[in-house]
């Protein structure tokens, strides 16, 4: 199955985790894949196993707040491939986890240009070159931390909001165009950002319990979030738009309450 054979594609945060997994994955199902990361070994790292693994990618380190490095890496692959069907607007940070008194408006700005602000650029440099195209798929990674609270710290969350709200008003402002533009919201996912998290639990014997407030009992892991992506990212999904869909094992389908004491019987 090559669901995406033929189509050229950009995936931000491409150096590690979700947007490592996916751009593996798109160049498995045949898409040729621009990398963009701030680091530049890491998202080399990315496109030397797309091509050992017989795909075709470029990599461009750039920032995803930074208007100046969207419209290269636009243009890089643009000069690479011809033009551009998909764009994967991953690349975000998790900020402060300072209380919410602690935390300065620098502390939120810093997020906001990134998560926010970055999936705004990417829109933004993508819909000229879609709209000649007369279609696209614009991809962009929020979270359920933007749905509820208590998912992540107060500026990540707000940021994540902010992207599902961005995802919404931008299907509808670009109507008629043949542009598709999806949030995908991740639940708990193993990656560099929350590592330290995970390492925590298991260092403490906790290992089980990583996970316990979804159905599913688990974390999940990046390619399961990618596997999303290459189906928005394709044909496919081409009735899908103006969506943000949980890839989280359930955890946004409940209220909060005690795995412990879930369906206990009340005794008086």
């Amino acid at each position: 199955m090559h669901s995406l054979t033929g189509k050229r594609a950009i995936v931000t945060g491409a150096g590690s985790g979700i947007g490592r997994a996916s751009a593996l994955r798109f160049a498995a199902e045949g898409a040729l894949v621009c990398a963009v990361d701030r680091e530049r070994s890491t998202v080399g790292e990315t496109v030397a196993a797309i091509v050992a693994a017989g795909g075709r990618a470029i990599a461009v380190a750039g920032d995803a707040g930074a208007e100046e490095d969207v419209a290269a890496y636009f243009a890089a692959a643009l000069e690479a491939f011809g033009g551009i069907d998909v764009v994967f607007a991953n690349a975000g940070i998790a900020g402060t986890y300072a209380p919410l008194a602690e935390q300065s408006a620098g502390d939120w700005l810093a997020v906001l240009r990134v998560n926010l602000i970055g999936a705004f650029l990417a829109i933004k440099h993508a819909t000229p070159v879609m709209t000649k195209l007369g279609r696209g798929s614009i991809i962009c990674t929020a979270s359920v931390a933007g749905q509820r609270a208590n998912a992540g710290p107060s500026p990540y969350s707000a940021s994540k909001a902010g992207v599902i709200s961005l995802v919404q008003t931008s299907a509808n402002a670009l109507a008629g165009t043949g542009i598709r533009v999806n949030a995908i919201c991740p639940g708990l996912i193993e990656t560099g950002m929350t590592q330290p998290m995970f390492d925590s639990a298991r260092a403490r014997g906790k290992a089980d319990r990583i996970g316990q407030l979804n159905p599913l009992r688990r974390a999940g892991q990046p390619d399961e979030v990618a596997a999303m992506a290459v189906f928005l990212a394709s044909d496919d999904a081409s009735y899908v738009n103006g969506q943000a869909i949980a890839v989280d094992g359930g955890l946004s389908s409940t209220h909060p309450f005690v795995p412990s004491q879930r369906g206990a019987t009340k005794r008086e």
